[in-house]
């Protein structure tokens, strides 16, 4: 089948087969490698990718439901102001990741700071819960989100 879509800001025509998984057109097709294929279920995070604005798991996703759709990655992330404010909140804190899951917790980030920049610490907690991760522990991760959040503000508003 032939598929268009939007991937990170680009009309994209790809020929697959209609089950074959979004984490797998985005490696194997595009060389796009920050969406890891971790647990294949679901279950991890690692695979992490906006689908029209929705966080979604990659490894879920067939290729029949991708068509008219936009999928932003890690990759195409990485290219905003909202992703450096992230960035910077994460070093801030002193956060240290080994880098499997940073798909899954970056743009987790940025899914609660899109609707709230006014987080809790539970809420931040709250916005990793697909996230599995073994590497940071949720009370850093947590803090991160938390000064990611001040920067942010900080940005839009030139004020925490």
């Amino acid at each position: 089948m032939t598929v268009n879509f939007i991937l990170n800001g680009d009309d994209i025509v790809v020929r697959t087969a209609p089950e074959r998984r979004l984490i797998d057109i985005l490696r194997d097709d595009f060389g796009l490698l920050a969406a890891k294929p971790g647990c294949r279920a679901g279950l991890c995070g690692a695979c992490t990718v906006f689908l029209d604005g929705h966080l979604v798991n990659a490894c879920l996703v067939p290729a029949f439901r991708l068509g008219g759709r936009e999928v932003i990655t890690l990759e195409g992330f990485s290219q905003t102001d909202e992703y450096t404010d992230i960035a910077h909140g994460f070093s801030q804190s002193g956060l240290d990741t080994c880098g499997f899951c940073d798909a899954g917790k970056i743009l987790s980030a940025e899914a609660l700071l899109a609707r709230n920049l006014r987080p809790s610490k539970e809420e931040a907690l709250a916005a990793f819960r697909g996230v599995r991760c073994a590497c940071t522990d949720p009370d850093s991760l947590a803090a991160a989100v938390l000064a990611a959040a001040d920067i942010r503000r900080r940005r839009l508003y030139g004020r925490g």
